[in-house]
């Protein structure tokens, strides 16, 4: 079974920055892509960012491109979320998420895309 573990939220005020951090550990598995999805009181877990494991091409949603990057540190197993420019709209639980199988040359941004998650970090923005 594959662990994820997030970290690095916390409650800032808008226009700062933050970097989240997911650590993947457990059953050795090769992952085809990664990604960060948010859910904000009330609303359905939307996607935010994906990257392609092997080699890094990366993919965002439309409100977050220009203010977050998505990388990630293969020998780590960790990927990361920089979100800079933090607006109070962007206040949401952010879960990271990995997708074992697919096409290494799609990007994946459904929820049911991605087979493990992790426990989610709490991100509130304050206006």
């Amino acid at each position: 079974q594959v662990q994820l573990g997030e970290s690095g939220g916390g409650l800032v005020q808008a226009g700062d920055s933050l970097r989240l951090s997911c650590a993947a550990s457990g059953r050795t598995i090769s992952a085809n892509a990664m990604g960060w999805f948010r859910e904000a009181p009330g609303k359905e877990r939307e996607f935010v960012s994906t990257i392609r494991w092997s080699e890094g091409s990366t993919h965002y949603a439309d409100d977050v491109k220009g203010r977050f990057t998505i990388s990630r540190d293969n020998a780590k197993n960790t990927v990361y979320l920089q979100m800079n420019s933090l607006k109070p709209e962007d206040t949401a639980v952010y879960y990271c998420a990995m997708k074992s199988d697919g096409s290494r040359y799609a990007f994946y941004t459904g929820t049911r895309d991605y087979e493990y998650w992790g426990q989610g970090t709490q991100v509130t923005v304050s206006s």
